[in-house]
């Protein structure tokens, strides 16, 4: 997952300036009250609910790239924080009765926090709807981030096993085709050694996002380990998955991809397997289409 923390250190910085800016004039306007006068539970309340805004500040910005709801939702957080922070500050040092801007502080900018953090989670609710229609070749409407790999990021092997096994039963008890593609890069290995991990994890993430835009709205891409990857295709004949493997193998074969540092063209082929759905569980069949796969590459093998 990207951390996009380092693009947000200005926010943080006027956040932390600004606390520190009301600790000083906290503590020019005012004394600081004796431990008798202090409520534990104020404290622990009013300071809490400071540390846990800022956590979830922090949290949001870096799991977020820059943009309209990530301003939102952080003009928000930062209000709410302020307002607890000023809060906090009332419980350790009193302030004359002259001085009536405290209440301000403590109070307005929780409002204003409120209204604003409320309009960017109306926004981010329809950015979610966005994300996850376009995600739902990876997840078939089913998200836990634990499951899902870092790298490209799909589904893992553990995900395709539960998705599969639910697939399986309806496909038995609607009498409907289910079938999948497994497929892999020949010669993976030595990219790597020729250009570098980095530029391996670049070629996994270019042919992920290549081939979901080549997937049907119901079908499942996921990345059971290294190069090797499955298609779930749920509602789908061996015939229709064999001609679907081969435009995908004609599609890595045209694909363009350049290298990141010299932008040098490597030319990608992929061995794919096809196997239909019988009465077995996930596990037989996953090892099935695993050893079709194997014995399709087997001649290429012999020719080298």
């Amino acid at each position: 997952m990207p951390n996009f923390f380092r693009l947000h250190l200005l926010p943080i910085f006027l956040l932390v300036s600004t606390a520190c800016g009301l600790l000083v004039a906290y503590a020019m306007a005012g004394e600081f009250k004796p431990l008798g006068q202090w409520s534990a539970a104020d404290v622990v309340g009013e300071g809490g609910s400071c540390v846990l805004a800022f956590v979830w500040l922090c949290l949001m910005l870096k799991s977020r790239p820059a943009g309209r709801v990530t301003q939102l939702l952080t003009t928000g957080l930062g209000l709410m924080f302020l307002a607890w922070w000023a809060d906090c500050l009332d419980e350790f040092i009193a302030l004359p009765d002259a001085f009536y801007w405290d209440h301000w502080l403590e109070s307005a900018p929780m409002v204003i926090g409120v209204l604003v953090l409320t309009y960017g989670l109306y926004h981010w609710h329809h950015e979610q709807l966005a994300i996850s229609a376009q995600l739902q070749k990876r997840e078939r409407l089913f998200r836990e981030h634990l499951a899902f790999d870092h790298l490209t990021p799909l589904a893992g092997a553990r995900y395709l096993k539960k998705q599969l096994a639910i697939c399986l039963k309806q496909s038995q008890q609607k009498g409907d085709a289910l079938s999948l593609i497994a497929f892999d890069l020949n010669g993976f290995d030595a990219i790597n050694q020729c250009y570098g991990h980095s530029e391996g994890d670049a070629v996994l993430q270019a042919v992920s996002q290549l081939v979901l835009l080549n997937l049907r709205q119901q079908d499942l891409l996921c990345r059971l380990a290294g190069d090797r990857f499955v298609i779930l295709l749920p509602s789908t004949s061996e015939k229709q998955a064999q001609i679907m493997a081969a435009e995908l193998t004609e599609s890595i074969e045209c694909f363009a991809y350049k290298t990141q540092n010299v932008g040098e063209r490597l030319y990608l082929k992929a061995a794919t397997a096809v196997v239909k759905a019988g009465d077995e569980d996930q596990q037989q069949l996953l090892q099935r289409l695993n050893i079709a796969l194997t014995n399709s590459k087997q001649p290429i093998a012999l020719r080298a």
